[in-house]
């Protein structure tokens, strides 16, 4: 009963590996083809043109720029929101907390 039990098991093993290595088998199946992703900048000029030559040159400074540029790009609208939020009469730093 023991052997029988392990056959089983190394069975079931098997038929769970199958999905885990048919992408493989797949791909070894036929030929590598190399895919390149690349921005298309024909139709673009200025700061949108060399934010794109950016992007195709290094993907590594781009998302490090990237991630330099969006913190400081989302306190500034914030602080903007702010402004334009006290014009128009609404004070978020003296208001009565409705949960005392």
């Amino acid at each position: 009963m023991n052997k029988m039990r392990r056959l089983w098991i190394w069975l079931t093993g098997c038929a769970l590996m199958l999905p885990v290595l048919m992408p493989s088998l797949a791909l070894a199946a036929k030929k590598k083809a190399d895919v390149v992703i690349v921005a298309d900048t024909r139709k673009l000029d200025g700061l949108l043109y060399w934010w794109a030559e950016m992007y195709n040159e290094s993907h590594f400074f781009f998302a490090i720029l990237t991630m330099i540029i969006i913190p400081i790009l989302g306190t500034i609208l914030g602080l903007l929101a702010d402004v334009v939020m006290r014009h128009i009469g609404i004070d978020l730093e003296h208001r009565e907390l409705a949960e005392k």
